[in-house]
């Protein structure tokens, strides 16, 4: 088979070296690290007021080479807490400041679960990139990556050519008008212009040899005398310079010259640049196969949430996530909570990563924590520091394969594509690591004690973060409005302080169809 959002889009150049990713964690997360103390008092509370802009926090965040969240690398420490966990983020910001309730102290993650910009890293380090195929040039290439550079098989353009509609014109004027019209396109070559004459030209037609400059049609006019028609510069326009209103061969780029590098990923842009440098065909990563399995005997696929039942959410949304992080979605299968059914699903799987919803947790039909053992797989990461969607999973099958465990709340299920899937998938499709971003929180939002929070903003006009409510683990409303996930440290950020913001833009839209 041959969103305006401040740094959303950028990649890092250097982030295909594994050597450079890590040494640029490991400078990121002390800088976080020291920015989480400076906003903390000595009895350990959140600093109050604004963060400088300059802070390391602000300046890691800009000029970082990964999307970590503002948690220093290594397990926090964890003060002996009681109560449940928030279910919202505080409600949007009033126009004149209303007490706020406070929230109950929530539980500790477990002992043993993994920082949230660590499991981003592990999930990004195990994958392996997938193999390259050659493929014809066309609409299902797009969000794939490309496999090896794009160079250009010749000058851009390939020939002088005009700019504009007008006369081709040679040495200052008046010019005698000679010749036919030079058109786009034309097999022969136009006759060459001699000092002093000029030819009507069509924009993107090869100038004639002899060329010195373009006038463009408003800026001429003609006459014509007993001794042929003549071209005159029309008032008060000046007369045209050498080279002006010319399109000179090579201008965008020379024969051999790099245009984009291995691991961009296809757009519509890249579409057109390929097919204008010459490629008919482009070799490229292949695609992940991911199969989603969603458990759970309470979930219907259709109607009004009913007797004790409620709606997949999730079914519906992750295919198209999936595919916008690059993946091919093979199979999406609903699953009732039985340990033989889902132990044979996995183990029959032929995917490259296989994608379960719920049953993650300690429950009495949480099967997924037996079926891997029973299937000798390897814990990964067995709990994540991160609020909603702690109970998260990734392990390696035998197969050598992947997969990831996303809790069944849609929300915290979300939380668990950002934190595992997206890096795993990134590495699997030979995409690279999208530089982070910040923006100042409009509003408080309070922190888990040891726990990364996750929390959907909207982007004001001045570019600043909103939180938005409806943020419980089982709720859809505000991620469905949200332009971003704001990374809030344990303890909480302040009105003002930069914040790390993840793009959830990324997961709304698939490119291609089908794909």
């Amino acid at each position: 088979m041959s969103g305006t959002r401040p740094g959303a889009g950028a990649f890092d150049a250097g982030a295909s070296d594994p050597r450079a990713s890590d040494a640029a964690d490991r400078a990121l997360d002390d800088a976080l690290a020291l920015a989480n103390e400076s906003r903390r008092t000595a009895t350990g509370a959140a600093r109050p007021g604004g963060q400088d802009r300059n802070d390391p926090l602000s300046v890691a965040l800009r000029h970082g080479r990964d999307d970590t969240a503002p948690t220093p690398e290594g397990p926090a420490p964890r003060p002996p807490v009681q109560g449940p966990a928030p279910a919202q983020a505080p409600a949007q910001p009033q126009r004149h400041p209303q007490p706020q309730p406070q929230p109950q102290t929530p539980l500790p993650s477990p002992a043993d679960a993994v920082p949230w910009p660590e499991a981003r890293r592990i999930a990004r380090r195990v994958g392996r990139r997938l193999g390259s195929e050659t493929r014809e040039l066309g609409e299902d290439l797009l969000g794939m990556t490309l496999a090896r550079a794009l160079t250009a098989l010749t000058d851009l353009p390939s020939f002088d050519s005009s700019a504009m509609d007008g006369w081709a014109v040679a040495g200052p004027g008046p010019w005698r008008l000679r010749g036919a019209s030079v058109l786009a396109g034309q097999q022969r070559p136009a006759e060459p212009l001699l000092v002093g004459h000029a030819a009507p030209i069509a924009t993107g037609a090869a100038v004639p040899t002899g060329t010195t400059a373009v006038l463009r049609s408003e800026h001429g006019w003609t006459q014509r005398r007993t001794d042929g028609e003549w071209l005159q510069v029309r008032s008060p326009h000046p007369a045209p310079a050498p080279g002006q209103e010319v399109r000179m061969r090579g201008q965008e780029c020379r024969g051999g010259e790099e245009l984009l590098p291995a691991g961009t990923v296809v757009t519509p842009a890249v579409l057109g640049l390929a097919a204008a440098a010459g490629y008919d065909e482009l070799t490229v990563t292949v695609r992940p196969r991911v199969e989603v399995l969603v458990l759970g005997d309470e979930l219907l696929d259709h109607g009004l949430p009913r007797s004790g039942r409620v709606r997949d959410a999730l079914g519906p949304m992750l295919p198209s996530s999936l595919r916008a992080l690059g993946a091919e979605v093979v199979a999406v299968r609903r699953l009732v909570d039985d340990a033989d059914l889902l132990r044979r699903a996995v183990r029959e799987s032929t995917a490259d990563l296989v994608v379960t919803t719920g049953g993650t947790a300690g429950g009495p039909v949480d099967h997924l924590h037996p079926v891997l053992a029973a299937l000798g797989a390897k814990l990964l990461v067995d709990g994540v520091a991160v609020r909603p969607g702690h109970p998260m999973v990734l392990a390696e099958l035998p197969s050598g394969t992947h997969l990831i465990g996303l809790p069944g709340n849609p929300l915290a299920a979300v939380s668990g594509v950002l934190t595992l899937a997206a890096p795993l998938l990134r590495t699997l499709a030979g995409r690279p690591v999208p530089a982070p971003y910040a923006a100042p929180l409009t509003a408080d939002v309070p922190g888990h004690p040891v726990d990364t929070r996750l929390v959907p903003v909207v982007f004001d006009d001045d570019s600043a973060a909103r939180p938005l409510t409806y943020s419980g683990p089982a709720m859809l409303r505000g991620l469905a409005a949200a332009d971003g996930m704001a990374v809030i440290p344990p303890g909480g950020a302040r009105a003002g302080d930069d914040t790390a913001v993840l793009d959830t833009g990324a997961l709304a839209l698939a490119w291609g169809s089908g794909t």
